[in-house]
């Protein structure tokens, strides 16, 4: 779907912070892929991406040549070197670009074929084995998977999409994957609010129901995180209602099949994003009217941020970054 997203991040019994970073743009930043502590790479309008090799003490922007129309959503990095864009939009300005360079030439892997396609999301397993994601095109969400880097791509049969079923581009988490082939995305509008999983990197496919709503095109899931095969969250709500949070989160504990939503407490309001740090057993979530951290599984939360983020990214041991409008790069710490 063409929606905007925001962000997320988060906590524990210590407290989080984050210090805002100087990008040298001005883009709006809506994806973002950390590798490690040191490598990040951001993406975003205008044909954007950013890289740091020292954890965001400096940042370098650019542009993709040819570019400068797309807006990508989305970036994924397998390596400090190697890291993949994936514009949005109707037709053939949906693309996925890869670098093996550290940014200094960009190649064109895919444009969407199908003026009705729309991608929106992009994710990999390893440096080889990769899933893309877009709209309903003839019915079915378009998934595609690649097993040499993205040098060829495959379509994968899904169950039907319902009418007005779609996928936000947001954050680039309304894909997820775990594993070596576990596989979910999350899905929004009238109908929507549905997760489909599947255990064979997208050979076949099981669709579930959750409690997020999905009352209307501005509404449903917009990011999911699992901390394993079977524990995981999704999180969304309205973003055209960005303070109200009904319906804006659910928890599994079976790998999708059932989602509930806890009755002691929920974000605070609609959240666009979500992870999970386990060497700090917290889930962040994050949206426009701000992040919270959940310490207990996802009953409980606790705000502790209001600004406004588009995508976050975390790695093994808890640093992470957040993006988002007007070039705006933050960096995640525990106090």
């Amino acid at each position: 779907m063409r929606l905007p997203l925001l962000l997320l991040l988060s906590s524990a019994a210590a407290a989080q912070s984050w210090t805002v970073q100087t990008s040298h743009t001005t883009a709006s930043l809506r994806g973002v892929s950390a590798v490690n502590g040191k490598v990040v790479w951001a993406s975003g309008t205008g044909g954007t991406f950013l890289r740091t090799a020292d954890g965001g003490a400096n940042w370098s922007a650019a542009q993709v040549a040819g570019a400068a129309g797309l807006d990508f959503r989305a970036v994924c990095a397998t390596d400090e070197n190697t890291a993949y864009l994936l514009s949005i939009g109707s037709g053939d300005k949906s693309r996925i670009y890869r670098t093996t360079d550290a940014g200094g030439h960009w190649d064109l892997l895919l444009t969407n074929p199908d003026a009705k396609g729309f991608l929106d999301g992009l994710a990999f397993w390893d440096a080889k084995h990769g899933v893309a994601l877009g709209d309903p095109v003839d019915g079915q969400f378009v998934v595609l998977t690649t097993d040499d880097a993205g040098a060829h791509w495959q379509r994968r049969p899904t169950p039907p999409a319902l009418p007005g079923e779609g996928a936000f581009a947001a954050s680039n988490t309304s894909l997820a994957v775990i594993g070596t082939s576990e596989v979910w995305f999350g899905t929004g509008g009238p109908s929507g609010a549905r997760v489909f999983h599947s255990r064979d990197g997208g050979s076949t496919w099981s669709v579930h129901r959750t409690p997020v709503r999905n009352d209307g095109a501005s509404a449903g899931i917009f990011s999911l995180d699992f901390l394993d095969e079977r524990h995981g969250i999704a999180v969304g709500g309205d973003y055209a209602k960005p303070a109200e949070n009904t319906g804006n989160f659910a928890l599994t504990a079976d790998g999708g099949e059932t989602w509930t939503l806890p009755s002691d407490g929920r974000p605070a309001g609609f959240r666009s994003a979500a992870a999970y740090l386990p060497e700090h057993n917290t889930w962040i979530v994050a949206g426009t009217s701000g992040s919270d951290a959940s310490t207990d599984g996802g009953k409980t939360w606790r705000t502790f941020d209001t600004g406004n983020f588009n995508a976050v990214s975390f790695v093994t041991g808890g640093a992470g970054w957040a993006v988002g409008p007007r070039g705006r790069v933050a960096v995640f710490a525990w106090r």
